[in-house]
């Protein structure tokens, strides 16, 4: 018996069987930390189970929309500040970005996640039924109070164990501002925020616990706001000495959709109008539309920008007006690092899913049937590892801007079970498990494997090797990272400020004290095994 399944028979009944196997696998020892210090990791960060669920909770109950997440910035940077970390804020012009760095010497390792909250989508936690916690409010649809909890939980544990047995190396936390509106992290990269950084590891919460390697499938995309000018006018007494620049945003809007007929079948794009004016009987000078543009490569995406803005061009000259554009954002096509993942991989299946309880189950029913969503349990597995060959051609239309990080350094992304299976992510249903004991033992188990895979590029230098080498030979052979972001266009920090300033003061009275209460569900009055008794008024 070797040596390493000799130190796994001596692990807790968890870890052990898996990795007793894992010893006996040509290949599987390959860049990999020592399996009783990936234990002593793992248990440094059960030991934090308590603080996972106070700060999955607290930000839950901030629900802080994008380039407006003060409370929940603040709160995390003092925690990783009280913990030895070296804090820098405000970082690449954006008010709630920072950088939290520790250690000295080794590889330098970035951990990431989003933590902005979608607007109106408000929702009590720990019940099946759409109900706001705050009407009109934002609320965490997608989850994104839960990945950062995860981030720090995994940093502290790694911290612990490296100090303990003076492993070299440095961590720098992050958190992803901004990301519904996609507005960020191509700013991160453009302030060299990562210059330095070896490898990266993101986290995304997931209804399933895996990752994978390749192009993704999420495509790239560019968030433009078009502005047109035209002439105020009395609107029924002298029409035509007015020039509408509300002409030009719907005439662009119907000259973009007779288009897409014409587009290939990879893009998405959709808009809204931010400003249509003031009142009828005033010809509006003023209006703009903000639109997304997305593809599945930088050429592609590069191609549908230049056609947009030749429509806008052209409504602005069909109705006397003139036309302006302002990039709001930008994310660059996914593509996750193929050793990084292989080596997190393993420690996803070393963890394993979290040991559901009866009530976890029957209230992820109780959402799934209420809501008239498919049913089906939380996982009692890992999902398998995702590879070009396993999703074929499968594209998800959606974007995500970790995207501009992963052309930059190699970079993999953990999806980690942290919500209901079948649930309408940017909607209610999203939210309802996102402060109950399912987000926060998903949380928990991804932490684990973050924390393990952390312990992996300290002390096996090969596997950072091998991830750079193959980002040059693969991942750039054929594509290189092409931002559609100007020198001059700046990160929108003011986006959803007048929305936050309007609500919070009622949104406060909600936020979670975890001084007085064990739970948020418990300061919310929920019962949270009866909510998952109770599925009255279910549809069929």
């Amino acid at each position: 018996m070797s040596k390493r399944t000799l130190i796994a028979a001596a692990l807790s009944p968890v870890l052990a069987p898996v990795l007793a196997v894992a010893a006996l696998v040509p290949g599987a020892a390959q860049a990999a930390a020592d399996p009783a210090l990936k234990q002593e990791v793992a248990t440094a960060v059960e030991a934090q189970r308590k603080q996972i669920q106070v700060m999955v909770d607290e930000i839950y109950s901030f629900a802080e929309p994008g380039f407006q997440e003060v409370k929940t910035s603040e709160y995390l940077a003092g925690i990783l500040e009280k913990n030895g970390f070296t804090v820098t804020r405000g970082v690449a012009g954006v008010p709630t970005a920072f950088t939290a760095t520790w250690g000295s010497g080794g590889p330098k390792i970035a951990l990431g996640s989003d933590i902005d909250g979608l607007l109106g989508v408000s929702q009590v936690p720990g019940v099946a039924d759409v109900k706001p916690l705050t009407e009109g409010a934002p609320g965490h649809g997608e989850g994104h109070n839960s990945g950062m909890p995860l981030m720090v939980a995994a940093a502290l544990a790694a911290k612990q164990v490296m100090t303990r047995h003076g492993i070299q190396g440095r961590l720098m936390v992050w958190p992803g501002v901004a990301e519904e509106l996609l507005a960020t992290k191509a700013y991160y990269v453009r302030a060299s925020l990562f210059k330095d950084v070896d490898a990266s590891i993101f986290a995304h919460v997931n209804t399933g616990f895996g990752t994978g390697w390749g192009d993704l499938g999420l495509t790239g995309m560019i968030s433009v706001e078009y502005e047109w000018k035209g002439k105020t006018a009395h609107s029924a007494g002298m029409p035509w000495e007015g020039r509408s620049a509300l002409d030009g945003v719907e005439l662009m809007d119907v000259m973009w959709n007779f288009r897409r007929e014409h587009l290939p079948l990879s893009q998405r794009s959709h808009d809204v109008i931010t400003n249509g004016g003031g009142q009828p009987n005033v010809v509006p000078d003023r209006a703009s539309s903000w639109y997304y543009f997305r593809d599945k490569d930088f050429a592609s995406l590069r191609k549908l920008y230049e056609v947009g803005n030749q429509i806008s061009e052209a409504s602005a000259l069909a109705t006397g007006t003139t036309v302006s554009r302002k990039v709001l954002g930008f994310a660059a096509p996914n593509y996750g690092n193929k050793p990084l993942a292989e080596a997190l991989y393993a420690n996803i299946e070393t963890v394993g899913v979290p040991q559901w309880s009866a009530a976890d189950q029957a209230f992820a029913r109780a959402v799934q049937v209420k809501n008239h969503l498919k049913v089906e349990p939380l996982p009692t597995g890992v999902a398998p590892l995702s590879t070009p060959e396993t999703r074929g051609n499968a594209s998800f239309g959606g974007s995500d801007d970790i995207g501009d990080v992963m052309w930059t350094v190699p970079t993999v992304t953990i999806g980690y079970p942290a919500n209901i299976p079948n649930v309408i992510f940017h909607h209610a249903t999203a939210a309802m498990a996102m402060a109950t004991p399912i987000a926060h033992k998903g949380t928990v188990v991804g932490a684990k494997a973050v924390a393990m895979t952390i312990l992996d590029l300290m002390t096996t230098p090969e596997l950072i090797a091998d991830a750079k080498t193959w980002m040059k030979d693969v991942q750039l052979k054929d594509q290189k990272y092409d931002p559609l972001i100007a020198a001059t266009d700046m990160p929108a920090i003011d986006r959803n400020a007048r929305t936050m300033a309007q609500i919070r003061p009622a949104m406060e009275s909600r936020y979670y004290d975890p001084k007085k209460y064990d739970s948020y569900l418990q300061q919310l009055g929920i019962d949270y095994e009866a909510s998952g008794r109770d599925t009255s008024g279910a549809g069929g």
